[in-house]
């Protein structure tokens, strides 16, 4: 808390200093604008620096917080409404981005970025703008990033004279090498139940040469997507714990987060759940290395899992600009991320502010991994719910040993007929 606190204290000066020029005649002054946010560590890590921006603006912020599911349930009633009084909201790009833009819900940020230097769009992470963009509409600024990343025992690892792991076949050479079913302990977990595993999935998939569709035509069924899909249904059947088929990343977490595995992939975002030592029986036996090399090389995903946006129907576009623009700004990223909040923003990771709160080789880990990586953890569509269901048939029949072609054909023309639904 002290550390946070003396970060705030220091990215309090240098928006003060940067709000000189703007408070001298603050054009916006009067103005108040709705912002629905999530509950969401990000607004918990700049909540203590709006006071600043509404003195420094004049502009006063009318904030509601929601949980995800009600957030999104609010900003779909209401847009659809069409008379919705929302200026900025937090959304979930992989989740809401194509339907939202389709309908019109989303005011496009680029004229107002390219138009305004200080946002600096070369300081984010080029797969974060990516994520955000549809059809050439920047539908966001994003805000909270993450990577797929290999959890491991760095005890385990050291003391067998094995080096951690930097291609598939390594990955399950090690697998092989710690797995011991007998005294409970397993070479290898991840997520497995149907429709949650299709995320973690991804970076396997773009790894070995695949996709979910190229151009609109789902490529489920090529030969790099049914290598994919069968090494990791092996890897989790020959390597993983019982019940994988029913676990989510709560209990695949868990089974690492107890002792009970030597590798885990996942989300970069669960490496404070692994050092809470309520949490956590491994803490600071926990290593992080960057996701293994397939055919095409390592091509982790790295996504944009929230970013903030202004809705088309907002009266106060110029006011609403500037408080994006402040909340996405590097100083306030800086404070954001200084409270543990992972950013887009590559000055955020260079700066020793910023990442002194993360372990040193966790920090080597992002910044390699925002390298050649994919902006997407699902199929980019509408109906992603549906699509990750299709997607999610697979892998579960690779994880039972069954036939993993014929899984793949059939979910291919499933997930086809979603495609050519949404042209």
């Amino acid at each position: 808390m002290k550390r946070l606190l003396s970060a705030l204290m220091v990215v309090a000066l240098l928006l003060t200093m940067s709000f000189g020029v703007l408070a001298a005649d603050q054009p916006y002054k009067g103005t108040t604008l709705r912002v629905v946010l999530s509950n969401h560590p990000w607004p918990d890590a700049i909540r203590p620096l709006v006071s600043e921006f509404e003195e420094a603006t004049g502009i006063r912020l009318q904030v509601e917080s929601l949980f995800e599911d009600q957030l999104s349930q609010k900003l779909l009633v209401e847009f659809a409404s069409g008379t919705s009084s929302i200026d900025v909201f937090m959304q979930r790009p992989l989740q809401e981005a194509k339907q939202f833009q389709e309908n019109g819900w989303y005011a496009d940020l680029r004229p107002f970025a390219e138009a305004d230097p200080d946002i600096d769009l070369a300081d984010f992470f080029p797969s974060a703008l990516l994520a955000e963009t549809v059809d050439g509409v920047l539908t966001g600024i994003p805000i909270v990033t993450e990577q797929e990343i290999i959890y491991y025992r760095k005890d385990l690892f050291e003391a067998a004279g094995i080096a951690v792991p930097t291609t598939m076949e390594e990955f399950e050479a090690a697998a092989a090498h710690f797995h011991d079913p007998a005294n409970g302990f397993y070479g290898f977990v991840s997520r497995g139940q149907r429709a949650a595993a299709v995320t973690q999935f991804s970076s396997y998939l773009y790894s070995f040469g695949g996709n979910f569709d190229v151009d609109g035509v789902a490529t489920l069924n090529t030969p790099e997507a049914i290598e994919a899909f069968t090494y990791y249904g092996d890897m989790l059947r020959n390597y993983g714990p019982p019940g994988v088929l029913n676990m989510s990343w709560p209990q695949a977490l868990a089974i690492f987060a107890q002792g009970n595995a030597a590798m885990y992939t996942d989300a970069s975002v669960f490496y404070s759940n692994m050092l809470d030592p309520e949490q956590s029986d491994v803490g600071e036996l926990v290593g992080f290395a960057r996701f293994p090399a397939g055919r095409a090389g390592a091509r982790p995903y790295s996504i944009v899992s929230w970013g903030i946006s202004m809705a088309a129907t907002s009266r106060n576009k110029d006011a609403a600009w500037e408080f994006i623009k402040w909340a996405t700004s590097k100083e306030t990223t800086l404070a954001a991320q200084a409270g543990q909040v992972p950013s887009a923003r590559t000055s955020a990771w260079e700066n020793p502010e910023g990442v002194k709160n993360f372990p040193a080789q966790l920090v080597e880990v992002i910044m390699a991994s925002s390298e050649g990586s994919m902006p997407y953890d699902r199929p980019n569509v509408i109906g992603v719910g549906e699509a990750r269901d299709v997607v999610g048939t697979v892998i579960v029949t690779a994880i039972e040993g069954g036939d993993v072609a014929a899984a793949a054909a059939k979910a291919n023309r499933d997930y086809q007929a979603i495609l050519d639904r949404e042209k």
